[in-house]
């Protein structure tokens, strides 16, 4: 039978987090309970996994911690017996999926172990503070975490809430009793990793069922902050045999700021593994913002472009693109296995084009003699004369893939299933 943990301050959640264990259960599904609550007592339900429990399994005391001076140094503390019971119950196969009711504590209590758990495993937040301004990052990270706005405050069972939590019980015993069911590929095919953005759809939707006729996969992510260091990881995983990274957006936040930061890791697992890459330096001009009125106020006044109602992008400045491109040079560099970077000499945005908004051709000049003299000699550097839109240029880029997948040969698809 299925089992779904149920991760919750029970002090304050227990009438709420007993009625999603019963509702769960009446569709077919067996239940844990584990309590991460630290001030109170569990309060009309009993826990299989006591916060006594929990705090023992952090290295720790439930008194030390309700001593530790601060409710965020107590909150520290108890995120490791979480995350540890949680990652326990795992690799003991015993549970299927996992659900959260929690305010702001309890989302993070919860999402501490969920941010841990594989891609695929069913995860649910339900929680009021997913709405709104609010930062999804705390809760999701780079996993698939699902968040459910609450509407209303998670205390007292009303008709309101009775139908947020029928509507979660659903969907975590739904996707419990699948991923039980779930049969392990028994053949996965090799696949390719790439990065993209709006700037960039159509290249790559171009070159995707030429990749696919190769009877290869072709898994893209979102350049957005996330999707890259999500990618990191699994190639880390040793789930790629190659990577076609055609959207370096992350690395000009890193380097400028805005939405799309993709950390100081990023470009680093396929260099250390020794995974083939074709690298294109696109979308290393812009940084991304909100609407236009969110705009920092220093910023306003440079190049922008209007992608969406939600989304401004803002030029970087000659030195931030010189050094975003440097940043690109010094990752490839410590690459342990082959790589190809493919340069658009046309343009490497939407904006970057002749009577574009981004449109610098000196700078782009100086950017591709940092990477052509700082490259090291065994890197294979390539320029085409086309937008990095094109066709042309995403045939281009196809051919330097199609040598990297030639040299693959039959080597079996490494790491595991996600």
């Amino acid at each position: 039978m299925a089992t779904v943990l149920l991760i919750g301050t029970l002090d304050t959640k227990g009438p709420e987090t007993a009625y999603l264990r019963e509702r769960v259960r009446a569709l077919g599904c067996d239940v844990l309970v584990l309590d991460s609550g630290i001030l109170g007592e569990a309060v009309g339900i009993e826990a299989d996994f006591t916060r006594a429990q929990v705090a023992e399994a952090a290295g720790t005391t439930i008194d030390a911690l309700r001593n530790a001076g601060t409710r965020g140094k107590a909150v520290e503390g108890m995120l490791g017996g979480v995350r540890s019971i949680t990652l326990g119950l795992l690799k003991a196969g015993r549970i299927h999926g996992a659900a959260a009711l929690g305010g702001a504590e309890g989302s993070v209590l919860a999402a501490a172990a969920m941010k841990e758990l594989p891609i695929g495993f069913p995860k649910l937040i339900v929680s009021p503070i997913a709405s709104g301004q609010r930062k999804f990052a705390p809760f999701v990270g780079i996993r698939d975490v699902m968040v459910m706005h609450s509407v209303v405050d998670i205390l007292g069972l009303n008709p309101i809430s009775r139908t947020i939590f029928d509507g979660a019980a659903a969907a975590i015993a739904g996707m419990a009793r699948a991923y039980e069911q779930k049969q392990p590929d028994v053949q996965r095919r090799r696949a390719i990793a790439a990065t993209m953005l709006g700037n960039t759809t159509r290249p790559l939707m171009r070159i995707r069922p030429a990749v696919e006729a190769r009877d290869l996969d072709f898994v893209i992510f979102h350049a957005n902050g996330v999707g890259g260091p999500a990618m990191e990881e699994l190639i880390g995983q040793g789930q790629f045999s190659a990577v076609l990274d055609y959207t370096l957006s992350e690395v000009a936040g890193q380097i400028a700021g805005g939405f799309h930061v993709g950390g100081e890791a990023r470009l680093d697992a396929a260099a250390k593994s020794g995974v083939p890459q074709v690298i294109v330096p696109g979308c290393l001009d812009f940084m991304v913002f909100g609407a236009k009125h969110e705009v920092p106020e220093h910023l306003r006044d440079r190049p922008q472009y209007y992608h969406n109602p939600e989304f401004t992008l803002v030029r970087l400045t000659a030195e931030e693109q010189m050094t975003a491109t440097r940043f690109v040079v010094d990752k490839l560099n410590r690459a342990t296995g082959p790589v190809t970077v493919i340069v658009p000499l046309g343009g490497g945005s939407v904006m970057d084009i002749e009577g574009g908004a981004f449109w610098m051709p000196e700078v782009n000049q100086s950017c591709r003699d940092i990477l052509r003299y700082g490259l090291k000699p065994m890197i294979r550097y390539v320029e085409v004369n086309a937008h990095i839109n094109s066709d042309v240029f995403a045939d281009a880029v196809m051919g330097e893939l199609t040598t990297v997948i030639d040299s693959l040969g039959d080597k079996p698809p490494a790491g595991s299933d996600v």
